[in-house]
Order: structure tokens, then C-alpha cells, then sequence
């Protein structure tokens, strides 16, 4: 599943194909959807907000877009004329005179009134946005802080999209490891020094990954394992799904555990119980 900074970048992309332009052409593959194709045919896109995991589409007549990609939607962008090539199922097209946005094989596709987008199910359970640029240090840290969440394991707390949105699987594992604290942890065994460390890394990492098109691994690090030939894979990530394979701090051996039937991974040296 895309987590916050690909979300983010996506809706960049999308802002700059689609925000400003008149729509001239719609496909919704849902007849939920098609009631609203006359009335959104040569209105002007006004904008494309990323919340959480999911996009907002807002059209300029009080409607607005609900599109969350769950594990396999994607948006793609094109110039006007040309269609991806894939197996995909398409449920959505927005065209204008000089692009086109497709999304695909998304399923939770709502419109809603401008009203309605702030109680919506999904929208009004969110926390604190980690890549949006008016969350704070301390907005963070206070989250890390709250006591109705102290007694949450790590490992699932990171994936509560009602605690800090845009986090996910493979920003989880990054986080832990950053801050040096095992998987095994519930917010309530850390200490204050462990805590701020947290809510350091939760910011530090979920920018470094939206700005460098997800890498989390520190930038001497990256540069250094480039000079040697290293793949992407190799140094994108601190630990994530990189079982096995050495530390890039200490040199011991990666480690995974499952949780909640998701692998966690974690170097056991640099996050000690």
C-alpha cells in the first residue's frame, strides 16, 4: 500500500496535470459515479489534496473526490492522447487539453459535498498529517505523548492512521530502527529520551522518503554505498525487507518478525530490548 510521501507525490503530480485546467472529458467506471460526469464536463479543477492515504479531488462546484488507493490503486498521468499500457482496470479518467489522470484498480471511489469531506468515515479519524507542512515537532510529539495511546504496542501504533497519518509498513520498520528501539516495545516502556527520539524520527524520515522519492537511509550513507556499485534496493532503505543483509551502522545481521501478519525488520544490536 502507498504510504504518506508516495500519496504526497502523487498528488503533486496530479496538481500539476489537472489543477487550474477545465475538464473536457470523464470516465467512472462506477455507476455511482457517472450521475456526476454532465455536471463536472468544463468545470475547472480546483485542486488535489492528499489526506492521510487517501486524495481529494476538488472540482469547484461543491464537489469533491474521495479516491483512497488501498493496496493496489495507482494514479498514472499522461499527455492528452496517450493511455498506459497495462492490466489494470481503469476507474477513473480526468482529461483536459493537455493531460490526462487515470486511476487505477482503486475500489473505495466516493464524491462527496465540500460539506461532507470532513465527516467523512475515513477523513475525520485521522491524526496528525506526518508529511503535510503545517504538522509541527510538536504536534508529534504530543501524539507520542497522549496517554490513551501508552499502552499500544509500537509495532501497531505506528500503523494507526488515527495516531499519524501517512505512516506504513516499510516507514514503520525505518522509524524503529532510527530511533533505536526494538519492535517488541509498547509506547509505555520508553523512555522520555526514546519518546523524543520517536517523534524525531517520525518526521525526519517520512520527509527524507516524500523528498527523495522514498529513500530513509541517512544521505552520507546513500552516497557512499553508490560509489560501490550499490543498487537502489540495496540503499534505499535503513532495514526494511532487507533481511540478511548487514547493518549500515553496525554491521550485524538484519532481522524480521512478524506482526499482525506484516514483517517487521530490525537490527537487534542497534535496537536492544
Amino acid at each position: 500500500m502507498p504510504e504518506g510521501p508516495e500519496i504526497w507525490r502523487a498528488a503533486d503530480k496530479l496538481n500539476i496535470a489537472l489543477a487550474g485546467e477545465v475538464i473536457d472529458d470523464l470516465f467512472f467506471a462506477f455507476d455511482s459515479l457517472n450521475e456526476f460526469k454532465k455536471e463536472l464536463i468544463g468545470l475547472t479543477v480546483e485542486k488535489v489534496e492528499p489526506r492521510g492515504k487517501a486524495i481529494l479531488t476538488s472540482f469547484g462546484n461543491n464537489l469533491t473526490m474521495y479516491s483512497h488507493n488501498q493496496l493496489y490503486g495507482k494514479w498514472m498521468i499522461r499527455n492528452r492522447g496517450n493511455v498506459p499500457n497495462n492490466n489494470r482496470q481503469l476507474r477513473v479518467a480526468i482529461h483536459n487539453e493537455k493531460k490526462s489522470a487515470f486511476l487505477y484498480s482503486a475500489s473505495d471511489i466516493e464524491m462527496l459535498k465540500d460539506e461532507e469531506v470532513e465527516n467523512h468515515q475515513y477523513i475525520q479519524k485521522l491524526g496528525p498529517d506526518v508529511i503535510h507542512p503545517e504538522t509541527t515537532p510538536n504536534d508529534i510529539l504530543d501524539r507520542y505523548r497522549n496517554e490513551k495511546f501508552i499502552n499500544r504496542k509500537l509495532t501497531t501504533l505506528l500503523l494507526d492512521q488515527g495516531f499519524i497519518s501517512g505512516i506504513g509498513n516499510y516507514l514503520r520498520s525505518e522509524i524503529l530502527f532510527y530511533s533505536g528501539v526494538h519492535p517488541s516495545l509498547k509506547l509505555r516502556d520508553c523512555t522520555d529520551k526514546q519518546v523524543q527520539k520517536l517523534a524525531d524520527a517520525t518526521l525526519t524520515l517520512s520527509r527524507r522518503s516524500y523528498e527523495t522519492k522514498g529513500i530513509t537511509n541517512d544521505p552520507e550513507i546513500v552516497e557512499a554505498l553508490k560509489r560501490e556499485g550499490a543498487s537502489r534496493k540495496e540503499f534505499r532503505h535503513f532495514v526494511y525487507n532487507r533481511t540478511g543483509s548487514y547493518c549500515h551502522k553496525c554491521g550485524n545481521e538484519i532481522q524480521e518478525v512478524k506482526t499482525g501478519g506484516r514483517k517487521v525488520y530490525y537490527c537487534p544490536n542497534c535496537q536492544e530490548k
